[in-house]
């Protein structure tokens, strides 16, 4: 019909004209439109990181990461570490850079004036960026906000009979002085964390060569994204098994609910009495109940499961066990867990008990309490 138009068609010719244009003017400075966004993004907001460039090109890490490193190569920009925090590095135009935007710049406004003609060009502009807003919101997944600090890509230990990945999540409700995930509990304020999106590319990419993946923390509960985000992993083919303290017991039936959890390990932390003191919180603040209901929760034996007990001196008796032993489901598995000194320990000075005492514990706890076990016991 006379004056109709193909949406996607003029879109891809619009976008590969452009990107023609620009091909083909800055081939003087042996740069190409790919690369354009990039330095324009730097030069723009000068001391940008590699991750907010990531963010606000919406391309991927792998093509940002490969872009930025080629106009660094040719003296285009500057790499400086943050002065603040060394993890940190900055992004800035070198004066090579700086050199040539004037030019670039006319080039962006004849562009402007070719597209432009025959119409309000501001007019479509507005529109334009209401269509790309309109764009980033189809793109918008729900479990882009939740906080990945780290994955161990294969672990042979984590997962029970399984080969599988590690995602630690970022951010914990427990400040445990022993645990040896300080960066996980007290997160730096320039945290480098993972796009969710890049950890299920990679995922995505081992099937066949891994079964599970473990989600762990820090506390994965905490996230509110975190049933979608474990929906991904599932729909990859994956079983998922879930780490946590218990303590968010609402959170937990959720996650069992959804069918995407397959097997849970939850930390008992201490016996009752000596919670507070072994989480690192007072006593007055923390509510106990949510610990019976996550305990109950797991008891009604939808998915597998199973309790653990990092031991140490200092927290730890034989009588903090045999009360532990008594509040578990008695036909419940029990991991007894040797702790180790680590830098990246929130409380140095904790000592572990050595594996003779580890099986002293273990035999006594049995004659109350069957499928009790010894994981990670090593000579001290």
């Amino acid at each position: 019909m006379s004056g109709e138009t193909n949406f996607l068609i003029e879109l891809s010719v619009l976008y590969r004209n452009v990107q023609k244009y620009f091909d083909k003017i800055l081939q003087e400075f042996d740069i190409g439109s790919g690369q354009l966004l990039f330095l324009l993004c730097v030069y723009e907001q000068q001391g940008i990181t590699m991750q907010d460039v990531t963010r606000i090109s919406e391309v991927d890490k792998g093509t940002t990461t490969k872009s930025i490193q080629r106009l660094i190569e040719q003296n285009y920009i500057d790499v400086v570490v943050d002065e603040n925090d060394r993890r940190v590095k900055r992004l800035y135009p070198t004066s090579r850079a700086s050199a040539i935007m004037p030019k670039i710049y006319e080039y962006r406004v004849n562009l402007r004036k070719q597209l432009g003609k025959q119409m309000d060009f501001e007019t479509f502009e507005k529109l334009l960026k209401l269509v790309g807003d309109n764009a980033r919101d189809m793109s918008h997944t729900d479990y882009e906000t939740i906080r990945i600090g780290g994955i161990q890509k294969l672990t042979l230990l984590d997962y029970p009979e399984k080969v599988a990945s590690t995602i630690f999540t970022s951010g914990c409700n427990f400040k445990c002085p022993f645990c040896h995930n300080k960066e996980l509990v007290f997160v730096p304020e320039n945290a480098n964390l993972l796009d969710p999106d890049e950890t299920l590319r990679y995922l995505n990419g081992r099937k066949g060569k891994i079964d599970g993946v473990c989600i762990s923390g820090g506390e994965p509960l905490i996230q509110e994204n975190l049933i979608p985000y474990m929906r991904e992993i599932h729909q990859l083919g994956y079983r998922v098994k879930l780490d946590t303290n218990g303590y968010e017991s609402k959170k937990l039936a959720q996650a069992l609910l959804s069918g995407y959890v397959d097997y849970v390990a939850m930390d008992i932390k201490n016996c009752k009495k000596r919670y507070g003191e072994t989480i690192g919180l007072n006593e007055e603040y923390i509510n106990l109940d949510m610990i019976d209901e996550s305990i109950r929760l797991l008891a009604k034996g939808k998915v597998d499961y199973e309790f653990r007990t990092t031991i140490c001196k200092e927290l730890h008796t034989l009588d903090d066990l045999l009360e532990i032993a008594k509040w578990l489901p008695k036909e419940s598995k029990w991991y007894l867990q040797q702790y180790e000194e680590s830098d990246d320990v929130i409380q140095k000075g904790f000592t572990s008990y050595s594996a003779k005492e580890m099986k002293t514990f273990q035999k006594e706890l049995l004659k109350i309490k069957p499928n009790v076990y010894l994981r990670g016991i090593r000579e001290v």
